[in-house]
């Protein structure tokens, strides 16, 4: 199943999130790098849905990967990254920003709640207070933060080297 179409620019996402809040739908925007899914990827972003009817996925560019997690990150471009998220049936779109936070996004898309995983506190998640400026609620969601990318880049590099 082609799941292309997911996959949008902040105009295009802008005009497609007015529908739905026209039919009074609530939008969840989530974000993350999601370099190498993994489970808790797929878990977070399944409890995003449960926050409301539409959940958009914000993953961050490249640059902004690199500018996050280090040299070599990330280890599958912006495009590859978002095609596996745009697979998911829990995620409706996905939009790549290159910023170095999601203020843009939140600003932008206006969704009525903001998912952020469990490795965050509502009172730890960085963007809050502009969220909260704009009456957008945060919500932590997903299961405990006990997967990374970075330690399954980890035992795949001390396999190899086994």
């Amino acid at each position: 199943m082609d799941t292309s179409h997911k996959i949008m620019v902040r105009s295009e996402l802008r005009e497609r999130l007015a529908s739905h809040r026209a039919r009074g739908e609530k939008i969840v925007l989530t974000n993350g790098c999601f370099d190498m899914l993994h489970a808790g990827h797929v878990r977070y972003l399944q409890a995003a849905r449960g926050e409301g009817d539409v959940v958009v996925a914000g993953v961050n560019a490249d640059v902004s990967v690199c500018g996050l997690k280090g040299a070599g990150r990330p280890i599958l471009s912006e495009a590859a990254r978002a095609a596996l998220v745009a697979g998911l049936a829990s995620v409706d779109y996905v939009v790549i920003f290159d910023e170095a936070n999601v203020e843009g996004l939140l600003r932008d898309l206006r969704p009525d709640v903001h998912a952020k995983g469990t490795d965050y506190t509502v009172e730890t998640v960085p963007e809050r207070e502009f969220a909260a400026g704009l009456g957008i609620r945060v919500a932590i969601v997903g299961d405990p933060k006990n997967h990374s990318t970075r330690d399954l880049i980890a035992r795949i590099r001390e396999r190899s080297n086994a």
